[in-house]
């Protein structure tokens, strides 16, 4: 007698910074439908979110989280100066940086308890970083996670490069925003979750902030690279929600990414649902022939 088995999934979570919260809903939508994840893949936000996902939250613990935290500029901006400066003597050693340190974000930023190291995920996880000076993809799945999920967060002039491995690590966006060809390996249905938003539309009169350029300048470049990798590495399903009007800095506006994710969870589901039915009608068809 053959026994039938349910699909194994391989989730890839893009990276898009603030925008990057509408990954929760998507999260939601597997947790209601009693589905886990056999493997995620995540660059930057996606890979931060997914390593809460990969330690056993479910996304509406993962959303209280994100508005308790990011729910409005008072609670962000105490938690980011925070970070700056530990204490005085500090200050007068190193100087106050406009650069964040990203390992002192993600300890500002992560839920309590965290995980530090990737054995202790219940998840397999694929963390996605870019090695400055090789100019290639670092990806990461056993050792530190914390140090990880630093470098694939560093966006570049915003942080700090991370060390870790002998390697100067920045944000994973750089080289491969949306991770399908580490989402795929030895999946039966492949999802892509791409945040990295589309064109703003903005009053042609108005000059763009120089954060506004560079932020613009990397979103142009992880959608080039995207497009590259959905030629690539298809995915079986793609969800792409509608977060054009977020820019990637204000995480304040959380409940608005949170929306977006929001509206596009019913067809996610539905479309889920569709190639689970095809892979198991193909598993009956394979035990019939048998």
């Amino acid at each position: 007698m053959t026994t039938l088995y349910g699909p194994r999934i391989g989730v890839a979570l893009g990276g898009g910074a603030a925008r990057g919260l509408a990954h929760i809903p998507i999260i939601e939508a597997m947790d209601e439908m009693g589905l886990k994840p056999s493997l995620i893949a995540g660059t930057s936000i996606g890979a931060f979110i997914g390593a809460g996902w990969a330690f056993g939250m479910s996304g509406r613990e993962i959303r209280e989280h994100a508005l308790d935290v990011l729910g409005s500029t008072r609670a962000l901006s105490s938690r980011l100066w925070k970070t700056q400066v530990y204490d005085i003597r500090e200050m007068f050693q190193n100087g106050i940086s406009m650069q964040f340190d990203a390992l002192r974000v993600l300890g500002a930023f992560s839920p309590k308890p965290f995980p530090r190291r990737f054995r202790n995920l219940k998840i397999p996880l694929r963390v996605i970083a870019t090695d400055y000076r090789s100019w290639h993809p670092a990806v990461f799945h056993e050792g530190r996670l914390d140090k990880a999920l630093a470098g694939s967060i560093a966006i570049p002039s915003l942080f700090k490069p991370v060390i870790h491995e002998g390697r100067m690590l920045v944000d994973g966006g750089v080289v491969n925003p949306l991770p399908l060809d580490y989402a795929s390996q030895d999946m039966d249905i492949v999802i892509g979750v791409d945040v990295n938003g589309d064109p703003l539309l903005t009053d042609p009169s108005l000059t763009p902030s120089t954060i506004d350029i560079g932020m613009g300048a990397a979103q142009i470049m992880m959608h080039a690279l995207t497009a590259q990798t959905l030629g690539a590495y298809p995915p079986d399903i793609y969800v792409k929600p509608n977060v054009r009007n977020i820019d990637a800095y204000e995480f304040w506006r959380v409940r608005e990414a949170l929306a977006a994710g929001d509206e596009v969870k019913d067809r996610f589901k539905a479309q889920l649902t569709e190639k689970i039915d095809i892979f198991i009608a193909a598993q009956g068809r394979t035990a019939e022939a048998g």
